[in-house]
């Protein structure tokens, strides 16, 4: 992708073209990542950081929506993150870490958005009677019903182009397009139109064969598990529960044991030679994982080794996301001043109010 940070104004006197940017984030409900986060989202990240503007944000008021206790553990969490965050590759030069709560003006984006949207249309989130549902909730909250329009504001006041998500956030996104089309449509063209972009490996299974990594179902491969803790939970995988014996052919396609290869096993002879011999009933379960753990421990050996190094640097993690939230609340207050011009909300001109270029 072209940069389009060069383009000059001698001839045209306009601002400069920014480059097209992402927003993603994650909520801090625990202090790690796990490999399915890992494929769903921290790779593209990684990835695509020297490509667009990148803002990485640390969604601690979305963590309200559905947990009102313990709330005291939410630093130490915040701390863990950005930890995972330099640990895989992720550059706070490249990238703009910020905590959503040092940038109050997201609420007032988001009550305008609010504005536009149903309720009934919020209700058809699929996510939200999942959220319901997995977490033995009584009902949703106000937050929780509003959680996609506070994702949106989060999008929307940087501009964002791109949203890197796992599979089941895209009917988030979807109703972030309808937001900003309907912002558009209504009062001016303030805001793009984001696209989502899912992982290569869009969701990766549980190791107990469900279909979602999750911390909550005690089914997840941290990024911060040793190598013993990799080969304990490895050995206990869900694998084809048609096959009895070694010599009994077995089924790859849809194993995860074989999709967990095929993730992060980065020997692909080796691969290919496993997968054969499984399907002519000639390997045996024990030999596939052992292998699996290996290539795992393999691939996050570095990753571990750069976390320990970022964690001996005193006050880093601080300075990080205060520089990133600085930046952040100032991209927001102009979105939001040009926000207001475009609906005529200007007939009081405060201390606070931001210029629009």
């Amino acid at each position: 992708m072209t940069d389009r940070t060069s383009t000059t104004t001698a001839n045209t006197g306009a601002p400069p073209a920014r480059r097209p940017r992402i927003l993603t984030g994650d909520r801090p409900t625990s202090d790690s990542f796990h490999l399915g986060n890992y494929v769903g989202t921290l790779a593209n990240r990684v990835r695509l950081q020297d490509e667009y503007e990148t803002f990485l944000l640390l969604a601690d008021l979305h963590l309200l929506t559905t947990r009102t206790t313990n709330l005291e553990e939410i630093g130490h969490n915040i701390h863990g993150l950005v930890l995972d965050y330099l640990s895989v590759g992720i550059d706070p030069e490249r990238t703009t870490i910020y905590l959503q709560s040092l940038v109050p003006e997201v609420m007032e984006l988001t009550w305008i958005f609010m504005s536009l949207v149903s309720v009934p249309r919020a209700q058809r989130i699929p996510t939200l009677k999942e959220q319901v549902r997995d977490l033995k909730l009584q009902s949703a909250s106000m937050a929780l019903l509003a959680y996609p329009v506070l994702q949106a504001a989060d999008i929307l006041m940087v501009k964002g182009d791109l949203v890197p998500v796992g599979k089941d956030q895209l009917s988030h996104i979807e109703l972030t397009r309808e937001i900003a089309r309907r912002f558009n449509d209504t009062f001016g063209p303030v805001f793009p139109e984001p696209e989502g972009l899912v992982g290569d490996v869009p969701t990766l299974p549980g190791t107990d064969g469900k279909a979602k990594m999750s911390k909550s179902l005690d089914n997840a491969i941290f990024l911060t598990d040793d190598a013993r803790t990799v080969e304990e939970k490895v050995r206990s995988m869900y694998t084809d529960p048609n096959r009895i014996r070694a010599d009994i052919p077995g089924r790859v396609e849809g194993n995860p044991v074989f999709i967990y290869h095929d993730a992060f096993n980065d020997d692909r002879a080796e691969v290919e030679d496993l997968k054969a011999r499984y399907l002519q009933g000639k390997v045996g379960d024990v030999e596939v994982k052992r292998k699996l753990a290996a290539a795992i421990n393999r691939f996050l050996d570095p990753i571990r080794a750069r976390r320990a190094e970022f964690a001996q640097r005193k006050g880093l993690i601080d300075e990080i996301i205060q520089r990133g939230s600085d930046r952040a609340r100032r991209e927001c207050q102009r979105t939001l001043a040009e926000t207001r011009q475009a609906m005529g909300l200007t007939y009081f001109r405060g201390a606070a109010d931001v210029e629009v270029e």
